[in-house]
């Protein structure tokens, strides 16, 4: 263990700012006789004590709460001291700055999780769980954080380990007692056990990516022509005003941004600039800006004018998009179209979905939406569902490339073995198992300073 994970520290844990009350986090060895200086009294342990807070030479700094918590019975696993003091931030500061000069350092961002994992309290899938569930941006993300928090998608992925393990003891006892008339893993069972792991994995990566998916929400981009209606689009997507709609083309020379949340998928739309050849000189900047938006988006809307139809200029466009990207293309202003909503499906996965609609009336706007869905790949499943992080997804996805290529070896032991292994090990990062500092410290490092 790194020497400054033995240290007191200390940190402000609520938000910057003025609030009812702040609270003062405290954690490290003999925290007690710490508070004995700052509060001049002894704490009996887990009972919220009224007490003022005291600085050098017994001058109060404020008067409040105090609740201690002896190791290993803590957040941390080590003593912990919280102060609930008022929430001024001159208040707070005063109030950790006089922890500071008792003894204790500055925390870093995340390190009091850092310790609770450090300490077996958590293992990381958990210690992830709470940044998210800080950040979670939708009902359903805060739910698929607190899922991961308390320990749900690592009983899953224990699971799996543990089936993993019993059959890699199988296997490796025919290889080190062969003399043995040992019960020895046979084709048919290990292709059994096999295709249930293989199974089990599969789902777990899919709802894996389902999670993911509310956790980082998707990338939509609105583009195409000036005044094909990409503006109102936004404004109906969103239900408020946000952009500026004209019969002037070239009106947004800038991106607009908001998030909206589709069935508890949180989708950040970006209305860009009307793609055209500009002599404005703010205008070209905007539409530079557009493709840049469109480099980065994981959909983009193309929209078009319903009466018009896909000019030239749209398929212009649609040839200089990225080939990973997949587009909807919008027909809009079906109410001056004579156009009822409708939409039709790609015949191919590389092919495009149409929709048909109006942003002013919003009919057809539910259609808009179940296109979104169906190409970020949603399905209700529930909830069920737990917050993945891309190395969740990567480890996953690793793993289940190491059962498959323990299927084309199954006939050499030697290699199936190895395989299984390979598939725990990935496995065994997810939860911490196997883990290196700078992975850990790029981790905890995200975290808010207090947590």
């Amino acid at each position: 263990m790194n020497p400054a994970d033995t240290d007191v520290i200390a940190a402000i844990a609520t938000a910057p700012g003025r609030g009812g009350i702040g609270v003062v986090r405290v954690s490290g060895p003999d925290v007690a006789a710490l508070a004995m200086q700052l509060l001049g009294k002894i704490l009996q342990p887990r009972v919220a004590t009224h007490a003022a807070f005291l600085g050098e030479g017994g001058r109060p700094i404020d008067d409040g709460i105090a609740l201690y918590f002896p190791a290993p019975a803590s957040y941390t696993g080590d003593d912990v001291l919280e102060l609930q003091g008022h929430g001024g931030q001159v208040v707070m500061e005063m109030l950790l700055r006089r922890c500071l000069a008792l003894g204790a350092r500055l925390a870093e961002p995340g390190e009091f999780t850092r310790r609770a994992f450090l300490n077996d309290k958590l293992d990381l899938a958990q210690a992830e769980g709470v940044a998210d569930l800080i950040e979670a941006a939708t009902e359903a993300a805060a739910r698929g954080a607190l899922r991961s928090l308390r320990g749900e998608f690592s009983a899953l992925i224990d699971d799996l380990v543990g089936q993993l393990i019993e059959l890699r003891m199988l296997v490796e006892a025919t290889l080190d007692f062969p003399e043995e008339d040992i019960d020895a893993v046979d084709r048919n069972r290990a292709q059994e056990r096999l295709a249930r792991l293989r199974a089990e994995l599969a789902q777990a990566l899919s709802k894996g990516r389902q999670g993911s998916l509310l956790r980082t929400g998707l990338q939509v981009v609105l583009a195409g022509q000036p005044n094909v209606g990409k503006s109102s689009l936004l404004n109906r997507i969103a239900g408020e005003e946000l952009a500026i709609v004209t019969a002037i083309p070239g009106t947004t020379r800038d991106a607009v941004r908001q998030t909206i949340q589709i069935d508890g998928v949180p989708m950040n739309i970006i209305d860009t600039a009307g793609l055209r050849e500009t002599r404005d000189e703010v205008e070209a900047i905007g539409i530079s800006r557009t493709w840049q938006a469109i480099e980065r988006a994981d959909v983009l809307l193309l929209v078009v004018d319903a009466a018009i139809g896909v000019a030239v200029r749209d398929r212009e466009v649609v040839a200089r998009l990225p080939q990973r990207l997949p587009h909807v293309v919008v027909f809009n202003k079906i109410d001056l179209a004579g156009e009822s909503a409708h939409t039709t499906e790609p015949a191919n996965a590389g092919g495009e979905t149409h929709v048909w609609l109006s942003a002013k009336t919003g009919e057809g706007m539910d259609l808009l939406r179940r296109a979104l869905l169906s190409i970020a790949g949603w399905q209700a499943t529930g909830e069920d569902l737990f917050l993945a992080r891309e190395r969740h997804i990567v480890a996953l996805a690793r793993a289940l490339e190491c059962l498959e290529r323990a299927v084309i070896v199954l006939g050499e032991t030697e290699l199936f073995a190895e395989e299984l292994r390979l598939a725990q090990h990935e496995l065994g990062t997810i939860t911490g198992e196997y883990s290196a500092d700078d992975l850990l410290g790029e981790i905890f490092s995200r975290f808010c300073i207090g947590k």
